[in-house]
């Protein structure tokens, strides 16, 4: 049922980025293209990873995924897993492939000694948030996410750093 991807997954984890990023309300949002994609799980220097959720029937479809990097807490001295998407299509859900890719990222965690696996979802998504906590993940309100990007971050990274 779960998978490592593999560069053959490109054009349906592509297609999967985009129908989340249609669920989430932000698909102008999605610019990343298939290349950009390959390029970051299977390039020369891959800096993120993915898993995919196959169908239980005989067709192989990929149904949902989950793409990943490592992160690293100072606190604990130890690397951790930030899951940057986790996404079943909405006919295959409650089928257990959403648990199937956490139990994975998750039994990873254990078996390389990370001492984290942790995720953001969007305040408005009960659905997400009710089966993330049936897991027992528990969510960080004391800490707020800042994201610098376009026109922000290229005048704070200019040459003389002047926001």
């Amino acid at each position: 049922m779960i998978r490592i991807a593999t560069p053959d997954d490109i054009p349906v984890l592509h297609a999967l980025v985009r129908e989340l990023a249609a669920y989430e309300k932000a698909l102008d949002e999605a610019v990343a293209s298939e290349e950009q994609l390959a390029e970051a799980l299977f390039g020369d220097r891959p800096a993120a990873y993915a898993h995919v959720a196959v169908a239980d029937d005989d067709s192989g479809e990929v149904v949902g995924f989950a793409l990943w990097f490592l992160n690293f807490s100072t606190w604990r001295g130890v690397h951790g897993i930030y899951l940057e998407d986790l996404y079943v299509r909405p006919e295959r859900r409650g089928g257990g492939h959403g648990k199937a890719l956490l139990t994975e990222l998750a039994r990873i965690c254990v078996e390389r000694g990370y001492g984290r696996l942790e995720w953001s979802v969007l305040d408005w998504n009960a659905p997400s948030i009710a089966f993330y906590e049936s897991l027992g993940a528990r969510p960080q309100d004391e800490w707020t996410v800042y994201r610098l990007t376009d026109g922000a971050l290229a005048r704070l990274g200019g040459r003389d750093g002047t926001p």
